[in-house]
């Protein structure tokens, strides 16, 4: 549980929620009911291990993030997810009912694993025999989800879509709530959309000329952002994006934002181990355009 401040909010909410969903309590030390549910958020928090983040604002020293969110009676608690708030409800429910408000949002808690998996040693350490690695911990259990997010991956790394449709076929109904599966199924959607379209080593000089005639042309901005995505060309396809957020965050829907945090998910790296309380160094390229990202956001 963190408290939240007006100084904070961005970087403890905003920023956060781009990759954990954030419940924001809001509160007041005078509020009965507030003093009855804290102490049940914070238990349901350790409970689901990380699966979303707690924070708590005080809405008598923070009116200004209690009006943004239309706060009018307390306590209110507020769910948000990649920047926006997706739900909310008032009052001290009792911890099943958190629960059930929760689980209507969040993946699924991983199934529990007898043995982490062993990392391939440095002198096997191909893509061949990475993926064979993987696609063993996919037969051995097809539950693990990170192993199955991270073959299809590496499949389609190695310009194998085919396979990697095959193999992602069990978990295509999860991409409604699981971010990961969902950035495999937009990167796979760019591919079909260059094979289906002939879009090849030159389509970027028609796109271009689009642009340069309407800049204001979302759709062929879109079009090239998922050409350079299809191609891998993850930063240049987020620049793409962010010209379209830029002039209007809300187009078709957030599709532009959307797909921006999809390419966000299939670039970042697993993160190194590191000592028990100390946090794992991010990306420097994903943090900094996750940074911008929340800078349009809010602009």
């Amino acid at each position: 549980m963190i408290d939240v401040t007006i100084a904070n909010f961005q970087e403890e909410v905003i920023a956060a929620s781009m990759t954990v969903p954030v419940l924001v309590d809001f509160w007041a030390p005078w509020c009965g009911p507030c003093k009855s549910l804290g102490p049940i958020l914070e238990k349901v928090e350790i409970a689901y291990e990380g699966r979303f983040k707690l924070v708590k604002i005080d809405s008598d020293q923070e009116q200004q993030l209690g009006a943004a969110f239309g706060i009018r009676s307390i306590p209110t608690c507020i769910l948000l997810m990649n920047g926006q708030p997706v739900d909310g409800f008032t009052g001290a429910l009792p911890e099943g009912k958190i629960k059930e408000f929760l689980d209507k949002h969040l993946p699924p808690a991983p199934e529990a694993q007898a043995e982490p998996e062993p990392e391939p040693n440095a002198e096997d350490a191909s893509p061949e025999a990475v993926l064979e690695k993987l696609q063993e911990a996919v037969a051995t259990d097809p539950a693990n989800d990170k192993a199955r997010f991270d073959y299809v991956k590496h499949l389609l790394l190695a310009g194998r879509e085919d396979d990697a449709k095959v193999a992602f076929a069990p978990v295509i109904a999860q991409t409604a709530v699981s971010q990961r599966f969902d950035a495999l199924k937009r990167w796979m959607d760019a591919m079909d959309f260059v094979a289906i379209n002939g879009h090849g080593a030159g389509a970027a000089s028609a796109f271009d000329a689009k642009i340069a005639a309407n800049k204001r042309d979302f759709e062929a901005r879109f079009d090239k952002a998922r050409w350079l995505m299809a191609g891998q060309r993850w930063t240049d396809a987020l620049d793409e994006l962010l010209e379209i957020l830029m002039r209007d965050k809300a187009w078709s829907d957030g599709l532009a934002r959307k797909t921006y945090i999809a390419i966000l998910e299939i670039m970042e790296a697993p993160r190194p181990k590191v000592a028990d309380g100390q946090i794992p160094p991010e990306d420097a390229t994903v943090a900094s355009y996750r940074r911008r990202l929340s800078s349009v956001v809010l602009s």
